[in-house]
């Protein structure tokens, strides 16, 4: 058994912006950050595009800003929400760059701006096309400096601990739950251990392993979703998953996809289909640079007007010394297979991005269980609501990490241990005798999430991936009860709830808004309402 005072679970820029500050304000506190694989294999890695704010204010406003937010988010962003994050942004952002984080500049000494979809103004500052993984190295480069933060690396969180766990019967009524820590899988020693905390934060990150083809890393299996939701904490707007137009089109490549990011469209790339035409206008007046949703589906279309299973990007015009500047991760990537972008289009077509709904919080990225936090992809702030803007997202994880900070930082003197909780129960499980039963059960749940929960939806649709999901649910329930516990076999189990949390909240939504597009109902409902499970 472990003790710590915060224990931070995910160590993306959301996980580690907040024990950096904890660890500043705290200097004789214990901080545990743990992850499941390395420190530096997080969704924020594979963030390319950039970050948005305003801090030019000659030609940008906060009211630009919220506005563009707003739009994206089709009617269902808490605007209080908007506000905050775009408001106190610049602070987080200056904060970043004190910490070491490098953006690119213009000759003069001025910042690079660059605009995506859905924006009105340059405003997405960036390093190259690797901002996240350039933004992730300044974190842990200033994490390394403090001495009372730990990291546990290759440790896979089972379960939360709750009043549960002491007997007692909970339920989505029950008041008051509370976060006692968590139940933990040492994958070096393949024990459970128990980690006793204060104050938790699930910084776990997005979902898009769900899905047959997505541009997450293999460790996004949200897994901070659904223990939270095994744990009867409040789970909203799962509906909403964020399909990025462009990820690199491989034939027969599965799991994770190589971005392009959307800034190769902010700068002038255009898309087209396998006549060559540029089919964008007859979609929106934005044309290639509408918010994704929007350009999700209008791909979609044409791939099945066309029959092709993918589009093409064209980058032809750039040229060489242009493109390599801003994208020399891209260009090199594209290169490695046989694309030189100076004389080939690129071939793309969507693949699962991001999770706008998750954890339900408040204002202060409290979950509706007490003395557990969460913010970054697995939370549900209000910011997003039916469709994320571009480049929002580490904004918002920066913003809403230095909220859990110092809300939690308030609380955590009236907080103390629960110290009778129960050590793991392992008895009567054994080692699973095929890994086929985790494996197989994974590429059906992936097959069923993309074929039926994607880009277009209809009832019969949800129906058939609800029925299916049931079965996968019963089948990897029991074989959890039986077997000895291993990583695939809980990530395994983590997907099939998100996958049902996404089903689930499709089929309460009667309407098409955002993210969500159902052919039985192609229109708004007047009804403007969040869906929490």
């Amino acid at each position: 058994m472990q003790k710590t005072d915060f224990l931070v679970i995910g160590s993306g820029i959301a996980g580690l912006t907040y024990a950096l500050k904890m660890a500043n304000r705290f200097p004789d506190k214990k901080i545990l950050v743990m992850t499941k694989a390395t420190a530096d294999e997080t969704n924020t890695k594979y963030a390319q595009g950039g970050i948005a704010v305003v801090n030019d204010p000659e030609h940008d406003s906060f009211e630009k800003h919220i506005e563009d937010t707003l739009v994206a988010g089709d009617g269902l962003c808490n605007r209080e929400i908007v506000e905050i994050v775009v408001k106190e942004g610049p602070e987080r952002v200056k904060e970043i760059i004190d910490w070491g984080a490098r953006f690119d500049k213009e000759e003069d000494g001025d910042y690079k701006r660059g605009k995506e979809g859905g924006h009105s103004e340059f405003r997405i500052l960036h390093h190259k096309d690797v901002t996240g993984k350039e933004m992730e190295r300044a974190l842990l480069d200033a994490v390394a400096k403090q001495k009372n933060i730990e990291f546990v690396k290759h440790c896979f969180v089972v379960d939360i601990l709750t009043q549960h766990h002491l007997g007692y019967l909970v339920s989505k009524a029950t008041p008051d739950v509370e976060c006692y820590g968590v139940y933990v899988l040492n994958l070096e020693t393949n024990k459970i251990e128990k980690i006793l905390s204060k104050i938790t934060l699930l910084a776990t990150g997005g979902n898009g392993q769900v899905y047959r083809t997505t541009t997450n890393p293999s460790i996004a299996t949200g897994d901070g979703i659904a223990m939270t939701y095994r744990a009867k904490g409040r789970i909203e707007n799962m509906e909403f998953i964020q399909f990025h137009p462009t990820a690199l089109y491989e034939a027969g490549v599965t799991g994770q996809a190589f971005l392009i990011t959307e800034a190769v469209r902010g700068d002038g790339g255009i898309l087209r289909n396998k006549h060559g035409e540029a089919f964008m206008e007859r979609y929106d007046e934005r044309k290639d640079l509408a918010p994704r949703d929007i350009v999700a589906r209008a791909i979609d279309s044409e791939m099945k007007k066309t029959g092709t299973e993918h589009v093409w990007l064209d980058c032809r015009h750039f040229g060489k010394e242009k493109f390599t500047e801003h994208f020399p991760n891209i260009y090199e990537k594209c290169l490695s297979i046989g694309i030189d972008i100076t004389k080939s289009m690129i071939p793309v077509a969507p693949a699962a991005h991001y999770s706008c709904g998750g954890i339900k919080t408040d204002e202060w990225g409290r979950s509706s269980i007490r003395n557990l936090y969460a913010c970054g992809e697995c939370a549900s702030t209000g910011l997003h609501g039916a469709n994320r803007l571009a480049s929002n997202s580490l904004l918002e994880a920066m913003v809403f990490a230095h909220r859990c900070f110092a809300d939690a930082a308030e609380k955590i003197a009236a907080v103390s241990f629960r110290e009778n909780i129960p050590d793991w129960n392992a008895q009567g499980t054994s080692e699973p005798k095929e890994m086929i039963l985790i494996t197989q059960s994974l590429k059906e749940l992936q097959l069923v999430m993309s074929d039926y929960v994607g880009i277009v939806r209809n009832d019969i649709r949800l129906q058939r991936a609800m029925r299916r999901l049931d079965l996968l649910w019963a089948e990897t329930e029991e074989l959890y009860k039986s077997s000895a516990v291993s990583p695939q076999l809980l990530e395994l189990r983590s997907m099939i709830t998100v996958g049902y949390l996404i089903v689930k909240g499709a089929g309460f939504r009667k309407e098409s808004r955002g993210l969500h597009y159902n052919t039985d109902y192609p229109g708004k409902s007047h009804l403007v309402q969040n869906i929490v499970l």
